[in-house]
């Protein structure tokens, strides 16, 4: 009987699955986390009375969404001490996520969980406030509020300009082939001045503990890692779509994975993001 009820209720939930990732994912900015929270969701999924749930889909996005919530609590105690610059855990696609980039997901980090839960139900996943209201369990008026505020915070954070997605593979290889083999000329003439770098270590790889800011510091900084790439090697594993932005994934000397992702404004690399973190990248081997 337990084996049937559990198949039961894979059955509902499992085609569920990949929506419910993406609600935990750009809640928690964490693959390890959301799949937590979905592995916690199918439990309580479990012990429900299905019979009695007219909307599966509704019934769990509520449930996973309060998850969340109760998540980001610890997880940001847990950022209070990370160390250096902190960039969620790199989604890597062929196709680009037009809903939720890497910069948007970094500008959700400075709103409250309320508010991120509002924007993120209303905003990028169309729900109306009435159910954001009744996932939250606050009354709609709020929530109109909650991701008003949010929508201010955010704004810079979305794409002006689109980039296309062969153009923007060709600069991703582009970028790669320039950084690893040493060629500075064609390096900087990919730069805009104002670029800067974000390298996420989390004190277990080297990285900077800092953003590095401006055009000739980041060229100071790549001139020196093209001679440690050309000595110890770095090779491209695949090319892609980091966070909605395009980049790639490589394999370092050390053994470990590595994504750089490039936010490309004007046809100039306007931001570089660096995960090393190998706990960060553990889903990607």
């Amino acid at each position: 009987m337990a084996v049937t009820g559990q198949e039961d209720a894979a059955a509902g939930f499992d085609p569920l699955r990949p929506k419910l990732m993406r609600v935990a994912y750009r809640m928690l900015g964490s693959v390890a986390d959301a799949e937590d929270v979905l592995q916690e969701a199918f439990i309580r999924w479990m012990g429900a009375d299905r019979a009695a749930v007219r909307e599966p889909e509704a019934f769990l996005r509520r449930t996973v969404t309060r998850l969340c919530l109760d998540q980001l609590k610890s997880a940001r105690r847990r950022r209070e001490t990370y160390v250096g610059p902190w960039l969620p855990d790199p989604v890597v696609e062929e196709e680009e996520e037009e809903d939720v980039t890497l910069p948007l997901m970094l500008a959700l980090e400075r709103l409250s969980p309320l508010e991120r839960a509002a924007f993120l139900l209303h905003d990028v996943f169309g729900l109306a406030f009435e159910e954001v209201a009744t996932t939250i369990k606050r009354d709609p008026a709020a929530c109109r509020q909650l991701a008003a505020r949010a929508r201010t915070h955010v704004r810079e954070a979305r794409p002006r300009f689109r980039v296309e997605r062969e153009r923007g593979l060709e600069l991703a290889k582009a970028f790669f082939d320039a950084s690893r083999s040493g060629d500075m000329k064609a390096l900087g003439a990919m730069l805009a001045t104002d670029v800067s770098v974000h390298s996420d270590g989390g004190g277990k790889r080297p990285a900077a503990i800092r953003p590095i800011i401006g055009y000739d510091a980041v060229m100071k900084v790549h001139e020196y890692l093209a001679g440690l790439f050309r000595k110890n090697g770095s090779k491209l594993v695949r090319a892609g779509f980091v966070n909605g932005l395009p980049g790639f994934v490589t394999l370092e000397a050390d053994g470990e994975l590595q994504t750089t992702a490039l936010e490309i404004e004007d046809g100039k690399v306007a931001a570089i993001y660096v995960v090393r973190n190998p706990d960060k990248l553990r889903h990607l081997h």
